[in-house]
């Protein structure tokens, strides 16, 4: 597999790396500080210096791939929003339809208020939404795409250490769910590109 990795130098997208070349697979990875990432990179990586919403980086990094993991965050930003379009735009241009993403649990249905998003109602504990308001608009983009997408929605993420072992729920959190570690939580992802049990679907993860 030729796989893009956006946020590769991330919390969730340095362990999605891991994966992908354990199992051998090209990957491209689009980067704003190359020296964030491993030293010892073997040569099926291509690193690409360059800015998720910079257009024309987007579509060099692009080229040739046949899936997309995004690992993309927040971190107060409005990255998310405004890389989102020129990646959707991307893949259509290049004839790519997976993508597989990580959210957060905010934007799973509500089990109190069904019709409201958890970070709408009182079954949020999060008193700031403003990164839920991101990858809600992020969600959107996906939902409206027409693209092969599945978004990985994980509830409070400590580093934590592997598992393996872990419960997951389309469009909702699993009940009583309050964490998932950082390496079961990139797992997950990376197995949804051969998958297509959550396809077009936004899917909660906790213990």
């Amino acid at each position: 597999m030729k796989l893009l990795l956006l946020g590769a130098t991330g919390r969730v997208g340095s362990h999605v790396l891991q994966h992908a070349l354990k199992d051998g697979h090209e990957v491209t990875v689009l980067v704003r500080s190359v020296d964030k990432l491993p030293h010892d990179l073997p040569q099926t990586v291509r690193v690409l210096a360059g800015n998720v919403c910079n257009e024309n980086d987007v579509k060099q990094a692009m080229s040739g791939a046949s899936a997309v993991i995004s690992a993309l965050g927040t971190d107060g930003t409005t990255t998310l929003t405004d890389s989102m379009p020129f990646i959707l735009d991307a893949m259509k241009q290049e004839g790519v339809s997976r993508i597989v993403t990580v959210g957060t649990a905010g934007i799973l249905q509500s089990r109190v208020s069904p019709e409201l998003l958890r970070y709408q109602s009182s079954e949020s504990r999060q008193k700031l939404t403003r990164a839920a308001e991101e990858h809600h608009k992020a969600y959107l983009l996906l939902a409206q795409s027409g693209l092969d997408w599945t978004i990985v929605c994980p509830t409070y993420l400590p580093d934590g250490s592997y598992t393996g072992n872990y419960r997951v729920e389309a469009h909702h959190l699993p009940v009583d769910g309050m964490q998932i570690s950082v390496p079961d939580t990139a797992e997950f992802a990376y197995k949804q590109l051969n998958s297509l049990d959550y396809l077009r679907m936004r899917v909660g993860i906790a213990y």
